[in-house]
């Protein structure tokens, strides 16, 4: 398999002493008033970090000529106006077309400021805001250009070294906690295969050659982004290029995508991408027991309607199809096999974003309608022959019309952005599922539920003359008319105040608390018994109050150093009355959680400190460390003790980056490390009887043992190495990412599997016991991929 991914790798490296003489390209567009929409005349536009640059014209326009193509940054400064330093642009194979805002400032009056950082400030968010660019997005060492992989990079983020998922843990809380944009779009998830009532699935749906940066907050989240509670992922796309359109095509770790980037009209820009999986034939290659295809298309289109007035269209859709590799032989195999479901997955979020500029003031409008159907379907034994063996057949519909309004102004040395939401929901499900409490249970029933959402969102920032210190106060309200306990926006409010101050030189004191609130997921607030009757009607918002604080310091604008603590307390969490856990504690297996009885009695709480580094060097490097302690913990009520979570890792340390050679070579590599997961051992009684092993094809956890032991810690390391050619009007680039090029090794609990034969026949049904045996489980190999890139 090696000598596979290896051998064209060489050819390339031959390729590299072939004399290719490289194209020159120019950087042009307008620089504007961002309120007034007016050209800005005479500004300075330069390439961050180099000489190049020029000045606008008197109609605001500018070209940067003879520029070699790579990643950049340009910073703008005009009299009168805040310094911009933009988020990065790739220039490839056709002349970049870019439109530049500045932001009028009430201390500059006659004379312009040059310094400009690639760390932002965010008044509204100055603690738990990481910025993720084009340089990380392209090359970061074991990511494959996948987001939900790239910010495991960054503190606080945890993940499992088990499995091909890409779950999202944030601070100790679970991957059903988080919440996504898409230019302010909100969209359900960002993986494929999701688990309903969750966020992760073994490969996102978001293609990066269409993401310009993202915006990843582990606190503080801005009003305006509700219904989470432990991060938002806010994804800015690029606009397309109103000079030339191209067409790039990428070979990469799970998938072909094609991508088009370009203009429809003097007013309109689009980008366009589709993408076919063969993540089977990798997966078949692993020898794993599930075998994934997908489809995925995106695009964006933006048209000025007029010198103030915008509109943006955004679409994105997957269609998701996970058949079982039931060839395998073996132990780990068969255990798997024996409750995996076959998945079907279609979803799609279509959206509107209309921005009306009125120089101080901006108005937004943001119109989305997003969707998700999904079918799990098992037999026991996988054997289809006979409806008898049928044990789940589950589908599920999930719609949500959404519409927000929004008006940010400028008053100077304070920022007021106000805004309300109103939400329509729809939810609907057919169920058939053989489960085991105490005895036997057959769930078979039929839902839907229609409900109206509304809330109110506020923000005053204030930036003192002398841009020492910020402070941001804001406020959102939440309700719905599921039930008396969730129809009161008062119930639901979430005040919040960020505050920052700089100390000394570069060494910033910053804090945020708040109260944040989310929506139980819909699986829960849908479920029934056979009867009909709504079994969680007593379920309340998840509320969780976060306290945060932190020391920045920043040093010849490219390396930062942070150190920040915080603090979570959890009520209201949905408790498993049959498991007797949190619901909190679930979401990273296949399938769905949360369609079962319920009660609103969970309590949690998260705690730790996290120390990070970055240090970026314009062309050369960019190079991230990141650790975090922490303790993540859960308890039933009040009067319970709290027991340590399934996110508790204890701790989580990255070091990573990537260094440019010259002639467009990079290398990549990161290092890895996370504490042992706690785990509860099984209940060998239960998981023995045939009634209970035939209703789920697993064990039965013991949970009177909850969390009562630990895995392993795990480390390992990725590399990567990237070369890219530009021959006339062509890019053609090649890499290579090994993931776990150790072969680092993780040892999970053992697997209890029924042998399939009865111990004790002749006992009545329910008495009858399988013969059990135990199945030693241990993850962990390289996994190689070459990558190809080809763009014109």
């Amino acid at each position: 398999m090696m000598k596979r991914i290896i051998l064209p790798f060489l050819i390339i490296i031959c390729l590299t002493f072939t004399a290719v003489a490289q194209q020159k390209l120019s950087i042009k567009g307008s620089v504007i008033d961002r309120g007034k929409r007016e050209p800005i005349s005479f500004a300075n536009v330069g390439i961050y970090g180099t000489s190049q640059g020029a000045m606008t014209d008197s109609l605001g326009n500018f070209t940067i000529e003879n520029v070699s193509p790579g990643i950049y940054r340009l910073q703008v400064s005009a009299v009168g106006y805040n310094t911009l330093l933009t988020p990065e642009y790739i220039l490839s194979t056709k002349t970049l077309s870019i439109t530049l805002e500045l932001e009028e400032s009430v201390t500059q009056l006659g004379e312009v400021s040059i310094t400009a950082s690639v760390f932002r400030r965010n008044p509204e968010s100055p603690v738990g805001l990481r910025l993720i660019g084009l340089q990380e997005i392209e090359k970061s060492p074991g990511a494959n250009r996948d987001i939900s992989r790239i910010v495991q990079n960054y503190a606080g983020v945890g993940y499992s070294p088990v499995g091909y998922r890409n779950d999202l843990v944030v601070r100790g809380g679970g991957p059903s906690e988080n919440r996504f944009f898409l230019d302010g779009v909100e969209i359900p998830n960002i993986n494929h295969f999701s688990t309903q009532g969750a966020s992760g699935g073994p490969v996102g749906i978001i293609n990066a050659d269409l993401i310009r940066e993202v915006g990843f907050y582990t606190g503080a989240f801005p009003a305006s982004r509700g219904n989470a509670l432990s991060s938002v992922l806010d994804f800015k796309l690029r606009d397309g290029n109103m000079e030339k359109n191209s067409l790039k095509a990428t070979l990469g770790a799970s998938e072909f995508s094609l991508t088009s980037n370009g203009h429809l009209n003097s007013k309109s820009s689009y980008l366009l991408s589709v993408r076919q999986s063969y993540l089977q034939f990798l997966f078949k290659m692993l020898g794993l027991p599930f075998l994934p295809t997908y489809t995925d298309a995106q695009f964006k289109v933006k048209t000025r309607l007029s010198q103030r007035n915008e509109i943006t269209f955004l679409g994105l859709t997957g269609i998701d199809n996970m058949k079982l590799n039931t060839s395998l032989t073996g132990e780990k195999a068969e255990y798997i096999l024996s409750y995996l479901p076959t998945i079907k997955q279609e979803t799609f979020t279509l959206g509107a974003v209309y921005k009306h500029y009125a120089g101080a003031h901006i108005q937004t409008v943001v119109a989305s309608h997003s969707y998700l159907n999904n079918h799990n379907l098992k037999y026991r034994g996988n054997d289809e022959s006979s409806e008898d063996n049928l044990t789940l057949k589950y589908g599920s519909l999930e719609q949500e019309t959404k519409l927000r309004v929004e008006n940010a102004s400028n008053f100077g040395i304070a920022k007021v952005n106000l805004g309300a939401n109103l939400d329509y929901s729809q939810y609907s499900n057919n169920t058939f599922q053989r489960a085991y409490t105490n005895q036997s249970v057959t769930y078979n029933y039929h839902t839907y539920l229609g409900m109206v959402r509304w809330g109110f969102f506020g923000t005053i920032n204030y930036e003192s003359p002398d841009e020492r210190m910020t402070v941001s106060l804001g406020v959102r309200g939440d309700a719905c008319n599921y039930s008396q306990l969730m129809n009161k926006l008062s119930e639901q409010l979430s005040p919040r105040l960020s505050l920052s101050y700089q100390l000394y030189g570069d060494i910033y004191l910053s804090g945020n608390v708040g109260r944040y609130y989310q929506l139980p997921a819909f699986t829960a607030m849908g479920f029934k018994d056979n009867n009909g009757n709504y079994l969680n009607k007593s379920l309340k918002y998840i509320m969780v109050d976060q306290y945060s604080a932190g020391l920045s310091y920043k040093h010849s604008e490219n390396l930062q150093i942070s150190a920040e603590g915080f603090y979570k307390r959890y009520n209201n969490i949905p408790f498993s009355v049959t498991d007797k856990i949190p619901l909190a504690d679930k979401g990273t297996d296949y399938g769905v959680i949360g369609n079962e009885a319920l009660s609103p009695t969970a309590q949690g709480r998260s705690y730790g400190l996290e120390l990070m580094a970055k240090w970026i060097i314009v062309k050369k490097l960019n190079l991230s460390s990141a650790l975090t302690i922490f303790k993540s913990e859960y308890r039933e009520g009040e009067s319970s003790p709290y027991i340590v979570s399934s996110w508790d890792n204890r701790y989580i340390f990255n070091l990573g980056g990537t260094y440019n050679f010259a002639n467009n070579w990079s290398f990549g590599t990161k290092i890895s490390s996370i504490g042992g997961a706690p785990f509860t051992p099984y209940d060998v009684n239960k998981s023995s009887l045939v009634t209970a092993w035939n209703a789920q094809g697993r064990p039965y956890y013991d949970y009177t043992r909850y969390n009562s032991e630990r895995l392993d810690n795990f480390t390992r390391i990725d590399i990567r190495v990237d070369k890219t050619f530009y021959v006339k009007k062509y890019m053609l680039g090649f890499y290579i990412d090994l993931q776990n090029i150790t072969n680092s090794k993780i040892k999970q609990a053992d697997v209890l599997m029924s042998t399939g034969v009865i111990e004790n026949p002749s006992a009545p049904v329910n008495e009858q016991r399988y013969k059990m045996k135990y199945i030693k489980q241990e993850s962990g190999t390289v996994v190689p991929t070459l990558g190809i890139t080809f763009e014109f």
